[in-house]
C-alpha cells in the first residue's frame, strides 16, 4: 500500500524535526550540534537519503581547526593530514548575526547549481565549487559529522567535518 510507503518515509523526517524541542534544548549554545545536525538531516531526507550521526571526535577537529582560523584571520581548507581522509565545509559571517540554520543553509542554497551526475561535473554552472559544499552534505557514503563555531576579531567561522569524505572524483554524490 503506498501510504504506508510515504509514512514510513514522513516519521523519521517529522521525529528529526521535533527532536530540538524533544531535547528541551532553547538557546543557541545548548542545543547548536542538535539544530547543525537537523539541518544537514533535513536535506538529506528529502532526498532519501540515511541521516549523519554526530561524532564529537569529528566536532573536536573541527573546533580546533575553527579556532586557528579564527585566531589566524585565515580562511581556508585544513591539510589532509588526519590519516583518513574528511570531508570539510567551512563558513564565514558577521559574529552574532547568523543561527546554526542559516550557516547551513547557506551550503544548502547551492542546490539550485546542482545536478546529479559524476563528481566534478554535477554543477550546471560548470564549476564544481558553486556546488561542492552541498555535495558534501548530500554524499551519499558520508555518515557523520561534527562540527564547531569560533569567534575571530571580524568573524565567526563554522567549521564541519565529515566522514566518509564526499567531493571524490568520479565518484556520484547520489
Amino acid at each position: 500500500m503506498p501510504w504506508i510507503s510515504t509514512r514510513r518515509a514522513i516519521a523519521p523526517l517529522l521525529l528529526l524535526l521535533a527532536a530540538p524541542g524533544m531535547l528541551g534544548a532553547s538557546d543557541f549554545d545548548s542545543d547548536f550540534a542538535t539544530r547543525l545536525l537537523a539541518g544537514h538531516n533535513r536535506e538529506r531526507a528529502a532526498l532519501g537519503l540515511a541521516p549523519l550521526r554526530w561524532s564529537d571526535e569529528l566536532a573536536d577537529g573541527a573546533g580546533q581547526w575553527a579556532g586557528h582560523l579564527a585566531s589566524t584571520g585565515q580562511f581556508r581548507h585544513s591539510p589532509n593530514d588526519q590519516g583518513q581522509r574528511i570531508g570539510e565545509n567551512i563558513w564565514g559571517g558577521t559574529p552574532g548575526q547568523f543561527t546554526p540554520e542559516r550557516m547551513v543553509g547557506l551550503w544548502l542554497a547551492e542546490k539550485q547549481f546542482f545536478k546529479n551526475g559524476v563528481f566534478p561535473a554535477n554543477s550546471t554552472s560548470g564549476n564544481s565549487r558553486d556546488v561542492g559544499h552541498y555535495t558534501q552534505i548530500i554524499w551519499r557514503r558520508s555518515t557523520e559529522v561534527g562540527c564547531s563555531l569560533a569567534r575571530g576579531r571580524d568573524e565567526d567561522i563554522l567549521v564541519c567535518r565529515y566522514a566518509t569524505a564526499g567531493n571524490v572524483w568520479g565518484q556520484s554524490p547520489l
